[in-house]
């Protein structure tokens, strides 16, 4: 059994673990599982990802909220209908990163709907993982559409998306020019408690004044959760890539300091140059390490470095490469 440290790198590398021991076949155990964090061990959206990916794969599992290891037996990926809940609003997208690479190995369609945080702090927003990461790997072969069937935000909860896999083959991912900037879209969601305050237009409103590099669409949207909150996710468009910048809502701060924040990202990246957005790059690396290619990112994030040591320990080897301008990730 493959011994892996997760004392450092967070949920990723239990995430990125478990997803190429399912691909790969072989049995693996994660000591010390963030082990650098303050509240070290397994969270439960760590267990919801373990368990996810192991009803695709047929694997057996030790993994229980709090401990500090686990201990994962894959057999063969297969095509079933999986159905996980958090508990928490942990992020619901986080968990679906652990089964999105095993539309590689599927003989026919598979579903995994999750239920937990849609929108919450330390994860991208679903809408970056609907708008950003799915439609840019659509272009090298995934074959993979997520539906939001209800909203849930920080502290409660409670939302639901479902994901579906449908039997894909990667061709090399190759975004190392973005080219021109063709527009930028603003997606704005509240929970319905804010329509009268106009919370998802005015955060649209301000985001989209603000940009001036390229045409701006705009989406509000008002659901009902459990909870309060909101979120903004610009996706910029550029020829040959696509970036998201996130920012949510919080009691006490403006819906145009929202916008204002996922702005500011935005034209931190675009005066870059790279291809993609720091979160894009930290979850292209294992895509990069199953089909080769290559992609350019403005820098290169702890995530990076930790995923990059957890993909090499399953057999691969991941290049990391700094250069003046821009940071280089290829398989």
């Amino acid at each position: 059994m493959l011994e892996i440290d997760g004392g450092d790198g967070g949920g990723q590398v239990v995430r990125t673990a478990v997803a190429l021991s399912a691909l790969t076949g072989e049995a693996i155990t994660v000591e010390d599982v963030r082990g650098d964090r303050p509240d070290p061990g397994l969270r439960p959206q760590h267990v919801a990802a373990v368990e996810a990916a192991a009803a695709l794969s047929s694997a057996t599992v030790e993994a229980e909220e709090g401990a500090d290891a686990l201990v994962f037996r894959p057999d063969a990926v297969r095509a079933t209908d999986v159905a996980v809940d958090v508990g928490t609003a942990g992020s619901v997208a986080l968990v679906l990163e652990a089964v999105l690479p095993l539309a590689t190995a599927l003989s026919a369609p598979a579903t995994v709907t999750v239920t937990g945080g849609t929108d919450v702090e330390w994860a991208p927003p679903v809408d970056y993982l609907r708008r950003v990461k799915l439609p840019l790997l659509a272009a090298f072969g995934l074959d993979a559409e997520l539906s939001v069937d209800s909203r849930g935000f920080y502290p409660v909860g409670g939302g639901e998306v479902t994901l579906r896999l449908r039997p894909s083959s990667l061709d090399p991912v190759d975004v190392a020019e973005r080219g021109a900037l063709r527009r930028v879209e603003v997606h704005s969601v509240a929970d319905g408690r804010l329509a009268d305050a106009e919370v998802a237009e005015r955060q649209a409103a301000a985001a989209a004044e603000a940009i001036e590099a390229a045409p701006v669409g705009t989406e509000t949207t008002y659901a009902d959760a459990d909870c309060a909150g909101s979120s903004v996710v610009l996706v910029a468009v550029y020829e040959g890539s696509r970036a998201g910048f996130t920012a949510l809502g919080e009691a006490g701060k403006p819906s145009e300091a929202v916008a204002a924040e996922a702005v500011e990202a935005f034209r931190r990246f675009h005066d870059s140059g790279a291809a993609v957005d720091r979160h894009l790059a930290d979850q292209l690396q294992l895509p990069l390490a199953l089909a080769g290619g290559e992609v350019t990112a403005p820098e290169a994030t702890a995530h990076v470095e930790t995923n990059r040591s957890v993909i090499a320990a399953l057999g691969h080897e991941p290049v990391v490469e700094r250069r003046e301008d821009d940071v280089r990730l290829s398989g």
